[in-house]
């Protein structure tokens, strides 16, 4: 099974506020714009014509990636709140 498919198993509540908040400004900064290359879920896309990070924060798998890997620091990564977010089943 590609990883495509085993993301396409795991269910989503998502919440109707962001909890991935990126400092646009500080993003328009950075070069390698690591974040969307490293997420596995594809959160994140960079629009060039705009300069700003677009978050599809309801794709989250919330494994913290992106926030270790941010070479700015300037993203403000929080859980979802109540039973919102990503559910994993066992097996």
């Amino acid at each position: 099974m590609v990883l495509e498919d085993k993301l396409f198993t795991v269910k989503y509540s998502p919440d109707n506020v962001s909890h991935l908040n990126p400092d646009n400004e500080i993003c328009k900064t950075c070069t390698s714009k690591i974040c969307t290359k490293i997420c596995p879920a594809n959160v994140y896309e960079w629009d060039e014509d705009s300069k700003k990070l677009i978050v599809n924060y309801e794709n989250c798998l919330e494994c913290g990636a992106c926030r270790i890997a941010c070479e700015k620091k300037c993203l403000k990564w929080e859980y979802p709140k109540g039973t919102k977010g990503v559910t994993f089943k066992l097996g």
